[in-house]
């Protein structure tokens, strides 16, 4: 089992990144609450892994935190979620944020995330509720920096949804919503996504 890389970032493009470690380039695929704080491309990098094995791939999971590959870990013993799931789930809102909303029965919380029923946001609040009775709080993540804009911000942001699970025309709404001059695109993919579950 590989559970935690250390090198250096090649490429990002929500939700993939490669991570060059040992000569050898890792495709890896995160969350954007950890796309959020990756440093620049070129940049080296610590991150915690989850792998998935499959009969027609082996997919290999990035965080930020352990905190947060644990709960995707706990995600992925929910009947009826994946692993695509969990990292849309993770995407839309981080630990904090899911740890309480279960703890507050906010089902129309969970339903606003792609690829979230109200049946599946029921179960997941049943079965999560326990898991999760004693998670703490932690400190609050900073923002991501900006950076240039282009035409090219908005397609990275529209294909990242659409990678996480939202249909195209949902996807390009929530990006132009949001879209203001000088964004970088996690900056864009960030305030889309927030914009989605409100």
């Amino acid at each position: 089992m590989i559970g935690r890389l250390h090198g250096v970032i090649v490429e990002k493009q929500p939700p993939h990144l490669l991570l060059e470690v040992g000569g050898v380039g890792y495709e890896l695929e995160a969350p954007m609450t950890t796309f959020y704080d990756l440093p620049e491309t070129g940049s080296t990098v610590t991150l915690f892994t989850h792998l998935v094995v499959r009969e027609d791939a082996h997919l290999l999971f990035a965080f930020g935190s352990e905190r947060e590959r644990r709960l995707f870990r706990t995600l992925l013993k929910v009947n009826g979620v994946g692993a695509r799931l969990a990292l849309a789930i993770l995407s839309g809102m981080d630990a904090e944020d899911f740890a309480r909303v279960v703890h507050d029965n906010d089902a129309s919380a969970l339903t606003r995330l792609p690829g979230v029923g109200k049946k599946t946001a029921e179960r997941l609040i049943m079965e999560m509720r326990d898991r999760l009775k004693d998670w703490q709080p932690a400190t609050a993540s900073a923002g991501s920096p900006a950076g240039g804009t282009s035409d090219d911000t908005s397609n990275d942001a529209i294909s990242a949804l659409i990678a996480l699970g939202y249909k195209p025309q949902e996807a390009s709404k929530y990006v132009y919503a949001v879209a203001e001059p000088g964004m970088s695109s996690e900056a864009l993919i960030k305030a889309a996504l927030k914009a989605s579950v409100k």
